[in-house]
């Protein structure tokens, strides 16, 4: 099932999308809607259909936590020039910066290299803590694609001065996530996934997320050993190597198998704003 949040003349809602068609099943958030098991018995909340051509995309979760992995594809790594980490490494962006599919990215003036990074995306279902590799499976609600948009220049200042990532990763519209969120029973977590990331129709990144270093189970599991995972959070899995820069008028997809495309124009704040 793929659950998406949209908006049809000025108001939002909830809806289950199948082919080019979108069932209203009303306000209720999909965090609710995960965190109440009511995925199984969903469909007979539908009031209304509508096409998917004729709606707005709406920002698609409010998680208490994003937490993102860093340095989880061995070529990434390679191309930065980092070693291969022991463990995951892992990060925070703020829930503040997410956007939806479509959605402007907007970079300020004088910051310096932007890139965009496509990532596969997990939405945590039950409450995680301390979890067994079964266990961890077990919590995992669906996949969506999450672009973890980093002002690169200036995370490099911060990390030679060994300050924390934070906002080179967190600021306004730096977090595009959607198009919706595919439930477990379309995507199995052992399963290959393609994943590509293209600038102006270009690809950039192209992997595969068997390619990770860690892989889903392990990475939950590492998290939940020191932070409760609750309904709704988002774990996003790492980013594979063609990182690139991104500037005013260009068109960002990710795209990722059995998922679909997230599509976000970059607009400079001087020109536009």
């Amino acid at each position: 099932m793929k659950l998406g949040r949209f908006r049809k003349d000025q108001n939002v809602f909830t809806g289950i999308v199948e082919g080019d068609k979108v069932g209203s099943v009303g306000e209720i958030p999909i965090e609710k809607i995960i965190a109440s098991n009511l995925t199984d018995n969903i469909k007979c909340l539908i009031s209304s259909w509508f096409s998917l051509q004729e709606l707005e995309y709406a920002p698609l979760i409010n998680p208490g936590k994003i937490i993102c992995l860093g340095l989880n594809y061995k070529s990434h790594a390679e191309e930065g020039g980092w070693h291969l980490p022991a463990e995951p490494v892992y990060f925070e962006k703020s829930s503040s910066c997410i956007i939806p599919n479509r959605a402007k990215i907007y970079i300020p003036d004088h910051i310096g290299r932007i890139d965009p990074e496509v990532e596969l995306a997990v939405m945590i279902g039950k409450i995680c803590k301390n979890v067994s590799k079964q266990e961890a499976i077990a919590c995992i609600a669906g996949y969506t694609i999450l672009n973890d948009v980093t002002a690169r220049a200036m995370q490099k200042e911060d990390q030679a001065k060994k300050y924390p990532w934070f906002r080179s990763k967190s600021m306004d519209t730096f977090c595009p996530i959607g198009p919706w969120i595919v439930t477990t029973d379309e995507i199995d977590w052992q399963e290959p996934l393609k994943i590509e990331l293209r600038i102006n129709g270009e690809a950039k990144q192209s992997s595969s997320t068997d390619k990770m270093i860690f892989q889903i189970p392990d990475i939950i599991c590492s998290i939940a050993r020191y932070l409760t995972l609750y309904p709704g959070d988002i774990i996003s899995t790492g980013t594979p190597e063609g990182i690139s820069p991104v500037k005013d008028g260009d068109i960002v997809e990710c795209e990722i198998e059995k998922i679909g495309i997230l599509s976000n124009p970059v607009v400079s704040y001087g020109k536009h704003c």
